[in-house]
């Protein structure tokens, strides 16, 4: 079997030594140079992915079932909105409801306020009924700006414990009350209207007339007179809708001049914007998660809050019969399972994945990195061969037997001690993730970012503590 097998992998490996490797370092073949590979085995197991950084620009709401996992999922969130730095109303004394009433020091009136909560997508059922409640947050516990916000951050504790609703609304993911041809229109967008109290729009009016530097810029507007909202499903399964952007709507009427008796009035809307300018954060909830993480037969992934797939590298291994011998090309295929659900709700395939060491997970993110190809890696899903492939980890392996080696010379520890105190030397994990590339005036691509996936996806791995796949190596020494 052992023969089989070499014939079996000998020319795929051979095949690669002819594409391009000189960012891998691969020896070219000469006389002096002899090439061997061997395969080990991997181990891998599922992890909870429980620091995924925010990305504000994309806000789900809703609750799903993954039919595939039979996982629940829930995304609530929270908005603040923007205003334009010193905004302006019309003069008191223009509004239509002074001029009516002709008390100039009493409060005036809005005609009314709402919320309008636009999406470009819905996963589930479009016809499921689902029912929103709208807290507003709370004065005492500001969303800071400057501060990093996870997908499982509780956004609850910027709501004060004894808030109410300040609105609720059913909906669903299409709005039949809209005419079929409104809806096909290209110029559509998907979205719903929440009425909010009146008094509050009266607030915001008033406000202006007796402080207008609360509307001086975002900053000011949030910390004394609109925190955001914290949106939430109170009840109804089976549909998420990816929120594009919300908009808060003040509606006012105005003349132009002092003498209403010769102008028309003017109707008008003040729009507040959620906006990448302020905080936008969901929170998902996962139910069941971890009874998947801890299956020995297979790993997952999942996101955007989820799961990945941790890999313990054979470092040791691979070195003990090669002390001498340079890594040319080192090779790793995750291979997925194909569903076995038949339901048009199935979670889409991530599409793709960044390998990066698990004790640099978190700072990859926060530090905006990129993949450098040493120590993090970047690869697609192959639907061909239904599978994820990482071809060039040689450069990985490398780096990591030399942190160990270098460390143990400057601390005089024995390997034991320093593994002992370096438990995640040898460990990768693998995280579903959104990417950007860039492509010079000379073709060459490269990412220009890379961030958490953020969309709902789902794969099943073969693997698992029980289930080893393997690494492909090959080695070259001098004769």
């Amino acid at each position: 079997m052992k023969h089989f097998l070499a014939i079996l992998l000998l020319p795929i490996i051979l095949i690669s030594c002819t594409e391009d490797t000189s960012t891998i370092g691969v020896v070219p073949d000469s006389d002096d140079i002899e090439n061997s590979y061997d395969v080990f085995n991997i181990y891998t197991h599922s992890v909870m992915l429980d620091s995924v950084v925010y990305n504000n620009s994309y806000n789900y709401l809703g609750c799903i079932k993954d039919p595939e996992t039979n996982t629940d999922i829930t995304a609530k969130f929270a908005a603040q909105f923007h205003t334009f730095e010193n905004y302006k109303f019309p003069q008191r004394n223009s509004l239509f409801y002074d001029l009516q009433n002709n008390h100039s020091q009493d409060p005036v009136e809005c005609d009314s306020i709402d919320m309008q909560i636009y999406f470009n997508g819905y996963y589930g059922d479009p016809n499921n009924p689902m029912k929103l409640e709208v807290y507003p947050l709370s004065f005492n516990n500001i969303i800071e700006e400057d501060s990093t916000y996870y997908v499982n951050t509780d956004l609850e504790q910027f709501v004060d414990a004894d808030a109410k609703p300040i609105a609720t609304k059913v909906f669903t993911a299409v709005d039949y009350s809209i005419s079929k041809i409104v809806r096909e229109d290209e110029k559509y967008t998907s979205h719903m209207r929440i009425a909010l109290p009146k008094e509050f729009g009266n607030k915001l009016l008033n406000a202006y007339y007796e402080h207008p530097e609360y509307y001086k810029n975002s900053y000011s507007f949030i910390r004394n007179l609109c925190p955001g909202f914290y949106f939430k499903i109170k009840s109804g399964t089976g549909t998420m809708i990816n929120v594009s952007v919300s908009t808060l709507n003040l509606y006012f009427t105005y003349y132009e001049s002092n003498k209403p008796d010769s102008i028309e009035t003017v109707e008008a809307i003040c729009r507040f914007a959620a906006t990448p300018e302020v905080i936008q954060s969901t929170q998902f909830t996962n139910g069941n998660l971890q009874e998947l993480a801890n299956d020995n037969n297979c790993t997952y992934l999942k996101s955007p809050a989820g799961i990945g797939t941790e890999i313990n590298l054979p470092i040791n291994q691979i070195y003990a019969n090669h002390q001498s011998d340079s890594i040319s090309r080192a090779l790793v295929t995750l291979t997925r399972y194909n569903s076995i659900v038949n339901n048009d709700y199935t979670l889409n395939i991530p599409q793709n994945v960044l390998m990066v060491r698990k004790d640099e997970v978190v700072s990859f993110f926060k530090k905006h990195k990129i993949p450098d190809d040493q120590t993090s890696f970047c690869t697609g899903y192959d639907a061909t061969y239904n599978s994820y492939t990482f071809e060039n980890l040689g450069r990985l392996i490398t780096y990591c037997r030399y942190e160990k080696q270098n460390g143990m010379r400057s601390s005089g520890m024995s390997e034991a001690q320093w593994e002992a105190a370096h438990p995640n030397w040898n460990k990768v994990v693998i995280i579903p993730v959104s990417t950007k590339k860039t492509t010079d005036s000379y073709g060459n691509t490269s990412y220009a970012s890379v961030s958490h996936e953020m969309s709902m996806c789902s794969s099943k791995l073969v693997g698992g503590p029980n289930n080893p796949i393997k690494m492909q190596v090959l080695f070259s020494r001098f004769k």
